[in-house]
């Protein structure tokens, strides 16, 4: 019997369309240690109609944009949760991402950092660092808005 989920996917695949996706295909295995499960190139073997990557448990899919069939680029964030976020900022700023936000820890229980990549993609890099009650994590907001206003004047 054919599932109607691939093996290995997620009811929610992010996909990405940039400009020059096999580029990108090779910057996402340096940066952020993305495994290639698989790749189709067009035609003429010079665009990407279609490559699987995995990074970690989870798959996301990249293309080049394809003007002629209505697939223009993405203009994307997505969240990657990793054992150590401090290393995984230095390995991708050191692969070329732009960083954003360095690692800090925030009121949520996550220590995060954000980058982008050349194709205007966000990254936001995260270790869960702390596990928080309801009251705990409502009075850790209530910090930080008020530290936020505090800095607005």
């Amino acid at each position: 019997m054919v599932k109607p989920i691939p093996e290995g996917l997620h009811t929610i695949t992010p996909a990405l369309a940039v400009d020059g996706a096999a580029e990108a295909i090779e910057f996402y295995k340096r940066a952020f240690g993305a495994e290639e499960v698989m790749r189709a190139p067009d035609p003429t073997g010079k665009k990407v109609w279609h490559a699987n990557l995995r990074i970690g448990d989870s798959s996301f899919f990249v293309n080049d944009p394809m003007p002629d069939m209505g697939v223009g680029p993405s203009v994307s964030s997505l969240w990657i949760y990793a054992p150590d976020v401090d290393g995984a900022y230095a390995r991708a700023t050191k692969a070329g991402a732009k960083s954003l936000m360095p690692p800090m820890d925030m009121f949520w229980g996550d220590r995060t950092a954000t980058l982008a990549d050349r194709w205007g993609i966000r990254w936001t890099l995260a270790t869960h660092i702390k596990d928080l009650t309801p009251d705990q994590m409502k009075k850790a907001q209530d910090a930080f808005v008020a530290e936020m206003a505090k800095q607005k004047k």
